[in-house]
């Protein structure tokens, strides 16, 4: 199965030009970073370095705090931070750090993973959530680098389809040093993939630093003198359920205005279109500074400001709840004192609901009337939940245990 793997990835080599440049038409690859992927770099690396490789946005906010300490350990020389999305380098960007290096994950095929190895010479090679790379995990392990999966997650879905090649799947999960699941479901997962050695430490995503949020000061003028909510996170046909929601519940007479965040925001024109092919009035927020008094629905179309207007609410939808997708993660929004809505499909965040369900957090909504209701009950109390001070209180605990664990490896 290794061979018939790696038989695979040369195939998707030869035509990985022609990948990258429509994917670069859709906006989702850097032209001037063709190269990374195949582990090209410019310059020579002289410095010691300790790599963490995480997917996508939810990945590499997960893991900014426990970067910002890594960075100031006088131990480190560079960290090096790779992810596979374009959205994702847009979020890192908006963090500065001294020591911290970005660069696009090259492709899992062996000689480009023994190149980027021998290029960077990782001490301790950290992946975030459920990556798994045969290729990069046989290689380090040939070096004898650490692998740490951190945070890790296996959903019922990629046990299922891992456990169709058991002895491939013993052959990879054997070489991790060391899992921090962040799941009860991820440790029984792990142990029948073949993974030995298993810490549970908990859901890192538990915790966040607090923040001060940067806002124009007549877009923050404008949304006080409106009762928010927030729909985060959102897929398609999400956004059509929500502009119905306001439209039927008639929000904009009640002085409410709906704030859609969605999950990938270079969807936004199609999403524009369909609230005005819904007949509601919809402002971008790249476009404008301030919101007018008639707007409907307001769309966050730029990576990294959920949680600016998650602030203005006290309810907030979760998206990929309504669709078979498992659901994003609600904990960014329970932080700041809102209460959860979300449809039946949760199954990537069953335990963290089982938290905020146990703390009266969030809640299943079955159909529009009910998603409605709830909504506007919420909404005028004008309440915000202090359940925030719960998920901080498990968060530190958690942050405090993973940075003590990765600091062994340094």
């Amino acid at each position: 199965m290794f061979l018939f793997y790696n038989f695979l990835g040369l195939i998707i080599l030869i035509i990985y030009p022609l990948i990258f440049f429509i994917r670069f038409l859709n906006s989702k690859e850097e032209l001037n970073r063709f190269f990374e992927k195949l582990s090209i770099y410019k310059k020579k690396n002289s410095n010691k370095t300790l790599w963490i490789h995480a997917v996508s946005i939810g990945e590499v906010l997960s893991i900014m705090p426990i970067v910002k300490e890594l960075d100031k350990n006088n131990k480190i020389d560079q960290i090096l931070i790779t992810t596979t999305t374009k959205s994702s380098t847009l979020i890192l960007s908006k963090f500065k750090f001294k020591k911290v290096i970005h660069k696009y994950l090259p492709l899992d095929i062996n000689f480009i993973t023994k190149k980027f190895i021998n290029y960077w010479k990782p001490n301790v090679a950290i992946f975030v959530d459920s990556e798994i790379w045969p290729n990069f995990y046989f290689n380090l392990e040939k070096k004898k680098i650490p692998i740490i999966l951190f945070n890790a997650r296996i959903t019922s879905k990629s046990f299922s389809r891992w456990k169709k090649f058991t002895s491939f799947s013993n052959f990879i999960f054997s070489k991790i040093t060391l899992a921090f699941p962040q799941n009860k479901e991820t440790i029984k997962y792990l142990k029948n993939l073949g993974t030995n050695k298993i810490k549970f430490l908990g859901n890192l995503k538990f915790y966040n630093e607090e923040k001060n949020f940067d806002l124009n000061k007549k877009l923050f003028s404008d949304l006080r003198k409106r009762k928010i909510w927030c729909a985060v996170s959102t897929h398609p046909t999400e956004e059509i359920k929500v502009g119905s929601i306001h439209k039927s519940f008639n929000l904009k007479n009640k002085n409410i205005l709906t704030i859609v965040i969605p999950r990938h925001v270079e969807r936004s024109e199609g999403i524009l279109n369909d609230f005005k092919n819904m007949g509601l009035r919809t402002q971008r927020h790249s476009l404008t500074k301030k919101i007018d008094k008639n707007t409907d629905i307001y769309l966050v179309d730029t990576y990294g400001d959920t949680e600016k207007f998650c602030y203005f609410s006290n309810i907030v939808f979760i998206g990929g709840s309504f669709i078979n997708h498992g659901g994003q993660n609600p904990l960014e929004a329970v932080r700041l004192g809102n209460k959860v809505l979300h449809g039946p499909s949760i199954e990537n965040f069953k335990e963290v609901y089982e938290v905020l369900k146990k703390n009266k957090i969030s809640k299943k909504v079955n159909s529009n009337n009910e998603f409605g209701t709830l909504l506007l009950k919420t909404i005028n109390s004008k309440k915000k939940l202090k359940a925030n001070k719960v998920i901080n209180s498990i968060g530190k605990k958690i942050f405090k245990n993973y940075l003590e664990e990765i600091k062994k490896f340094i």
